[in-house]
């Protein structure tokens, strides 16, 4: 079906990749490890806070009340102490990340039903952790407050439904990016380090003197990187489905022809890159340069409408935000191609583009 030529250029890169025992470990194992720590390390969740409670009315609303907050993971009581001075303290040393200080007329107040006051010491120092902390308080004080039947500040009763994520598992949106993180980093670092091995063991110029054309030697190359890093898809929406129970809404074989349309992105990213360095280590550190930035503006790790607004725009010209855009829309929401067009359309002017562009490097470096 192929021409004998570029056919034994292609059994040639085959056998090398297989010799390669490094290549074979970028391939299989950082996309395994990455999807595992990203997925079960990355979540936004903050549970199991350690509460102090400093309680001047020792009644038994005020005790009903601090064990509504520890009811659940959110808190756990860890001290129990008579002095808001002691209370602080432990505040400030870090013992507890959360003070509550219960005052006197607690009991007295919810019988006439008048409003109650307590006062809540939150560590400030990790801002997160403390946006958090305040909002579970809150939360749990209005459920306290509903649980007793006193005034409400909500006029009206609200019935929230959550949709395509309803366990609101953090898993079920880091995998999808990971996955096009991991395609981002092995994808581009394997092609460049395929290419520029051809510079440092000296036989691209020996390629250059068999009667095999540019365009023959730089398919050869991409055949078998383009089939090992589908095999990485398979691998990636495999751990993503068994381990981490991602549905997969949509169609698997557009999942896989758009997954294959970004995977020419990273392959000529690290054609491009290999072409700008002179050996291995060099290709390495500069792959890292360009594939941060485009792992932080994609969306993948922190949403993109937390960014600035310069950040925002520049996010469009990241290949990767608008491939995590069609996972997070496929994988989740079920969406088809017609809605995805605009994202797939960028997709495909990137891929063409930075092709383009590599191709170009490429055969003027051999020329």
């Amino acid at each position: 079906m192929l021409p004998s030529r570029l056919w034994s250029l292609i059994l040639k890169e085959i056998r090398q990749i297989l010799k390669n025992k490094q290549i074979i470990f970028l391939l299989l194992f950082p996309p395994t490890v990455q999807l595992l720590i990203f997925g079960l390390a990355l979540n936004p969740d903050v549970n199991h806070l350690s509460l102090g409670v400093t309680d001047y009315s020792n009644s038994p609303e005020s005790r009903d009340f601090v064990t509504t907050l520890v009811a659940n993971d959110r808190f756990d009581l860890k001290s129990s102490t008579t002095k808001i001075t002691e209370l602080e303290q432990q505040v400030r040393t870090g013992k507890i990340s959360t003070g509550l200080v219960i005052p006197p007329d607690f009991a007295d107040n919810l019988a006439t039903q008048k409003t109650v006051n307590v006062q809540v010491f939150i560590d400030g120092v990790d801002a997160n952790t403390a946006g958090i902390a305040g909002g579970y308080m809150q939360q749990s004080i209005n459920a306290y407050g509903q649980f007793l039947n006193s005034r409400s500040s909500l006029p009206v009763e609200v019935a929230v439904r959550f949709l395509y994520n309803p366990g609101l598992l953090s898993s079920w949106f880091f995998v999808p990016g990971v996955i096009g993180v991991v395609l981002t980093l092995t994808g581009s670092l394997v092609s460049s380090t395929t290419v520029i091995r051809e510079k440092d063991t000296g036989t691209l110029e020996q390629l250059l003197m068999t009667p095999a054309q540019g365009w023959e030697i730089l398919v050869a190359k991409i055949a078998p990187l383009f089939v090992l890093l589908m095999g990485d898809v398979l691998l990636a929406s495999a751990i993503g489905r068994v381990v981490f129970g991602l549905p997969f809404r949509g169609n698997y074989f557009l999942f896989l022809g758009l997954s294959s349309i970004y995977i020419f992105v990273c392959i000529s990213l690290g054609i491009l890159l290999a072409t700008l360095s002179r050996n291995q280590q060099q290709v390495v550190l500069t792959s890292f340069f360009f594939n941060v930035p485009l792992i932080q503006l994609s969306g993948a790790i922190a949403p993109i409408e937390s960014m600035p607004t310069f950040f925002r725009v520049l996010s469009f010209f990241d290949p990767l935000r608008h491939y995590v855009t069609i996972l997070h829309s496929l994988i989740l929401k079920g969406t088809g191609l017609r809605i995805l067009l605009p994202e797939v359309i960028t997709l495909l002017v990137f891929a063409i583009e930075l092709m383009s562009v590599s191709v170009y490097c490429f055969r003027k470096q051999m020329n």
